[in-house]
């Protein structure tokens, strides 16, 4: 099984986050583009990752930028997890047997899938990538029109990439 890739219809999905609320990719389509992450708390490139995925969300919550983190754990384990790495977008939990995960092909996490309102997938990455997460910026700052910081700072010692 592949991971959905670019220029594939994304599967649509219902899921609830660890607030017990409901998310529908096709109601949030509706809104605008979405991006999921989907992740596993133990794993470490999930760890380094995420804290961007939440930069880039404070960069784009005033447009409303519809981010959700998909968990392949627990409610209880993914909220601590956000609490850990500082995360304040929504966490909605696949949980086993990851049917949520397994339509969309996972292989690895993290992987993202930058859906476009028209359900279409516009970037599908795995790991931390470098060019990815700055390609995502840049969809999101032409989709509503703004000019964003950086997505990184110039201390910061950035990998172009880590597998998941």
């Amino acid at each position: 099984m592949s991971t959905v890739a670019a220029g594939k219809t994304a599967p649509s999905f219902n899921l609830a986050s660890t607030d017990g609320n409901a998310y529908s990719l096709r109601d949030a389509l509706a809104r605008g583009p979405v991006l999921a992450a989907f992740f596993k708390v133990s794993c470490p490139t999930c760890q380094y990752t995420l804290p961007f995925l939440e930069r880039l969300y404070q960069q784009f919550r005033a447009q409303n930028l519809q981010l959700w983190g998909v968990s392949q754990d627990t409610a209880r384990d993914s909220q601590r997890f956000a609490k850990t790495y500082g995360v304040t977008f929504p966490i909605l939990i696949d949980e086993e047997p990851y049917e949520t995960s397994q339509e969309y092909g996972l292989e690895y996490v993290p992987t993202l899938f930058l859906i476009a309102a028209d359900g279409q997938v516009q970037i599908s990455s795995d790991g931390f990538s470098k060019v990815d997460l700055l390609e995502i910026q840049k969809y999101f700052a032409k989709h509503f029109s703004v000019t964003p910081p950086s997505l990184f700072l110039p201390s910061e010692k950035i990998p172009e990439y880590k597998p998941g």
